[in-house]
């Protein structure tokens, strides 16, 4: 779930503006030592940010450092982009996983049938949701 890479000019550009503003209060060397922390930083943040991974492999489906056995997957659905505000917002259960990035458009909620957990179902961002869906089921046939 890589984020659009137009973004990293954009974190470029804060990294250079707030560079600047240290720039301006320091003369000599060390007027570039917010040029040189803060532009890797906000490069490095949003980086960060984009790099989740969904799987499902060896019988687990995983997001992140979040997993849970496929034995114990429910049903699945697909949220399309125009349906997400009312899913993330009054749909939303407070005890729900969640894996949003607002730059990829479908989710997927995944019902979680644990009994020993209070989690009732994940909602995970991903750019092709019936892959997702597919690898579910073929992995969870029950």
């Amino acid at each position: 779930m890589s984020v659009p890479l137009w973004w990293y000019l954009v974190a470029v550009g804060v990294g250079v503006l707030l560079g600047a503003e240290i720039h301006m209060g320091y003369p000599g060397v060390r007027s570039w030592i917010g040029y040189v922390v803060l532009v890797p930083l906000c490069v490095g943040a949003l980086y960060w940010l984009g790099r989740t991974q969904v799987r499902v492999a060896d019988g687990v489906f995983s997001v992140a450092d979040e997993s849970v056995p496929l034995a114990l997957v429910g049903r699945t659905d697909t949220v399309e982009r125009r349906d997400k505000q009312v899913a993330l917002g009054p749909e939303l259960d407070p005890q729900a996983f969640l894996m949003h990035r607002a730059w990829v458009g479908p989710v997927v909620r995944v019902e979680i049938l644990d009994p020993a957990s209070d989690v009732p179902y994940w909602i995970v961002s991903t750019r092709h949701p019936d892959r997702l869906r597919a690898a579910l089921a073929a992995g969870n046939p029950g």
